[in-house]
């Protein structure tokens, strides 16, 4: 954080000094008392009860309220602000303080790539700039404050995750972080707990171009068909797309499968570029073309960040080949499971292995709510359009991927468990040498973590 003095920030807000020195120098902001891990932090009190005692180790601090909050001359650290409406003067510090940096600031959203596409945008700028970035996946609503803080006077871009887990978050996020280039990776089925419908899910993303200004550069992929579906009628600044589509303005042709990941040619502006990105996958193109516009769009040359890009040093767990039981393959992607990253997952499977046996193990999808069944029913028609030999469901609602195959009919050996227990016996007599497994779960699912680890030891 840039530091800022007391008096400096009560001007902001119009607060009343009732303890303390506007002297005193400001690194560190929270607004839960959970978020305070230094002293010189300044706090937004937005209850009226605080056990000052327990917060004495993190002292010098500073409160700000709308509480009244006795003055105590037992803690001599302790600076308080009295304001009208701590809510009011919190986003008026938020405001303020994003408007000291005019910096190239990147918004990521979408239901798969984020992370990816945010680490590669961080990858290429860092060699040349100093920039600050969110921090693996955690990218919720309660961190927002503490990456925006992250901003300080040596920062020369900043670059988001914004996720969506319920309508208004993308909107919030922007509230913060104020994009000068949003990305929209794609759109799938996902957060339907909150987002009520596909519909819904589609604006809370859509909210994207609601942040940017005429001034702005919006990234999109240019085949998804939700993406397509956004109104951008009213949006005013500049749209960049990225494909394979001649239209796109960034456009990968000549893709192909290598060693440790795809190489393909980048077209922009009637000059041609050649690409190596590290992991396997489509989908890992369309990432590197969101990063590659990015960061050509904050100033660095195209050449350069395709050489950059050789060095990215894939995520753990996405989609990461590893020799396994019996000398199978093991494709571990074990991160996230949405319908969007199991059809890019399932595809990965059959290019990397050709000419193997191909065993999906597949976990719940998260999430979903009242739409879990239905979800559940589309991505057992994924895999049926898939060449899986073999599908192993764990899980109860995972079962219903198992069931959908069953019932419409299928060639592939199916076999649904309500653990992972018997899973791994199951698969020291099925897969060797010749077998290729995608074992696929989401972060929180500590069975399909353990068994993809269980999996990767040779035996």
């Amino acid at each position: 954080m840039k530091p800022l003095s007391v008096e400096c920030i009560r001007t902001i807000f119009s607060g009343d000094l009732i303890q303390g020195s506007d002297d005193v120098i400001v690194h560190f902001g929270a607004y839960r008392h959970k978020q305070i891990k230094n002293q010189n932090t300044i706090l937004f009190l937005r209850r009226k009860v605080v056990n000052l005692k327990k917060l004495e180790v993190y002292f010098p601090l500073v409160l700000v309220t709308d509480q009244t909050i006795s003055r105590s001359e037992q803690f001599k650290n302790l600076t308080i602000i009295m304001v009208k409406d701590v809510e009011e003067a919190y986003w008026k510090f938020v405001k303020y303080y994003r408007s000291l940096f005019h910096i190239p600031v990147v918004a990521i959203t979408g239901t798969a790539g984020k992370t990816t596409t945010k680490d590669m945008i961080s990858h290429i700028l860092s060699a040349k700039k100093t920039i600050t970035a969110t921090n693996s996946t955690n990218n919720s609503r309660t961190a927002h404050l503490q990456y925006l803080l992250s901003i300080d006077d040596d920062t020369e871009a900043a670059v988001f995750e914004t996720a969506v887990g319920a309508p208004g978050d993308v909107l919030k996020a922007g509230e913060y972080f104020k994009p000068t280039i949003g990305i929209i990776t794609n759109i799938g089925a996902h957060h339907l707990n909150y987002c009520k419908t596909l519909e819904g899910y589609i604006q809370a993303k859509a909210e994207m171009a609601k942040i940017l200004d005429q001034s702005s550069v919006l990234i999109i992929n240019s085949e998804d068909d939700n993406t397509k579906k956004i109104d951008l009628s009213n949006y005013l600044g500049r749209i960049i797309k990225v494909g394979i589509d001649p239209s796109c303005h960034f456009k990968a042709a000549g893709i192909k499968y290598c060693k440790d990941g795809m190489e393909f040619n980048v077209q922009h502006e009637e000059k041609n570029y050649s690409v190596f990105v590290p992991g396997y996958g489509e989908q890992q193109v369309y990432n590197a073309l969101a990063a590659l516009a990015a960061v050509h769009e904050i100033g660095i040359d195209l050449l350069e960040a395709a050489d950059r890009l050789k060095t990215y040093k894939n995520l753990n767990k996405h989609l990461q080949v590893r020799e396994g039981l019996n000398g199978a393959t093991i494709l571990d992607d074990t991160w996230s499971l949405t319908t969007t990253s199991l059809k890019a997952a399932l595809k990965v499977l059959s290019e990397v292995g050709e000419s193997k046996k191909k065993v999906a193990i597949l976990g719940t999808i998260t999430d979903l709510g009242s739409w879990g069944y239905v979800i559940h029913e589309q991505a057992g028609e994924i895999i049926s359009e898939s060449d899986v030999d073999v599908l192993i469901t764990i899980g109860f609602h995972a079962r219903i991927m198992a069931d959908y195959l069953l019932k419409i009919g299928t060639t592939s050996t199916v076999y649904s468990f309500n653990n992972s227990t018997l899973v791994y016996d199951l698969l020291k007599e099925i897969v060797d040498e010749n077998t290729i497994v995608l074992i696929k779960g989401d972060m929180y699912s500590k069975p399909m973590i353990e068994l993809a680890s269980k999996l990767r030891k040779k035996i």
